[in-house]
């Protein structure tokens, strides 16, 4: 006979059912608290500058700079004191040309840090890398140019060359946020040539043409020259199509998926959750802490409130891991509650 295991509810409601009474302490809400917070699920970004003898302040991010990478291995130490197990490098090179030649070079900003991190810390951190190519181009897109247009078929020939040099400098995860159709798939096979087969890829996979991104571009000094990156990256109001870009990664050998930005598209990261097996790392990204931090010193809304409560909806949408400006931050919060 076919069980049915359809729960029952009760007929019964209030006053019998009283849902305040899993409220009335603090003790007894965290005791019932469904989605929890831990620093060993953040991942945090960092901007090396190449050329640069100190720290030098982002002006639309408060609280983040541009290091050198004399000051790299405080930062990460910073992190690691607070529970945190990951970074993402992003690279801004001294030398920019129309091919991106430096994003590949063996002594380049990203490969250098590497082995700074390396050779510090030896495997106490996951060492992610942007795999791009908008910092290291005079035009400033994500791929190279056939004239005024992007050439999808050159730019995953030189992303896997980046990723690649960035392996065998000791990266665990390369990342490619180019969006450029087949790059995973590139860079797979530049990995595998090079014999990095155990060095992961977690693709951007459904990175939104999003205003959201103009605080990194200030950071990066990665602003297109001309046009936008609309042709390549995906319009926000398509999230079946969201959904056919991590498809198309996980079939090319993608390890990782993720979403970005965050908060504005926990819809994209809850329908890949129940869609895909993946782990998904969710990017909230340099808009969504800009706003939280100008807010704040306005005085408009408390900063601590605001960034747990954004952390935990990202977590709660089904993100198993979230690269947030504010990680530091947040796991000092998460270490006095």
């Amino acid at each position: 006979m076919k069980m049915n295991n359809r729960r029952t509810l009760s007929s019964s409601g209030f006053p019998d059912v009283r849902l305040r009474r899993l409220r009335t302490t603090a003790a007894m809400r965290e005791l019932i608290q469904e989605t929890r917070l831990s620093p060993s699920e953040f991942i945090a970004p960092i901007f090396v500058e190449e050329g640069i003898k100190s720290p030098a302040q982002v002006g639309s991010m408060p609280g983040i700079s541009r290091l050198p990478i004399s000051a790299l291995g405080r930062e990460v130490e910073d992190l690691l004191s607070e529970g945190i197990k990951a970074v993402i490098l992003f690279g801004i090179p001294s030398r920019k040309d129309a091919h991106a030649s430096s994003a590949f070079e063996e002594g380049g900003i990203v490969q250098k840090s590497i082995a700074a991190i390396r050779k510090n810390f030896g495997q106490k951190v996951v060492i992610i890398t942007d795999v791009c190519l908008c910092q290291y181009t005079t035009h400033g897109h994500c791929g190279l140019l056939a004239g005024n247009r992007i050439d999808n078929d050159s730019s995953i020939e030189t992303l896997g060359k980046v990723a690649a040099s960035h392996a065998l400098a000791g990266a665990d995860i390369v990342a490619p946020s180019a969006m450029m159709d087949g790059q995973v798939r590139a860079i797979r096979s530049a990995l595998d040539m090079a014999a990095c087969k155990d060095v992961a890829i977690m693709g951007y996979s459904a990175k939104q043409a999003s205003p959201l991104y103009a605080p990194f571009r200030d950071a990066a000094h990665s602003a297109p020259e001309f046009g936008d990156r609309k042709t390549y990256q995906m319009a926000y109001s398509n999230s079946r199509e969201a959904l056919r870009e991590i498809e198309q990664d996980i079939s090319e050998s993608a390890d990782f998926i993720m979403i970005k930005p965050a908060i504005p598209y926990l819809d994209i990261i809850y329908n890949a959750r129940q869609r895909f097996d993946l782990p998904i790392c969710a990017y909230s990204v340099s808009g969504e802490y800009a706003l939280i931090k100008a807010a704040a010193q306005q005085g408009w809304l408390d900063e601590k409130s605001v960034t747990l409560e954004f952390m935990t909806c990202i977590k709660r949408a089904g993100a198993d891991m979230i690269i947030t400006y504010q990680a530091k931050k947040v796991a000092s919060y998460l270490g006095s509650m």
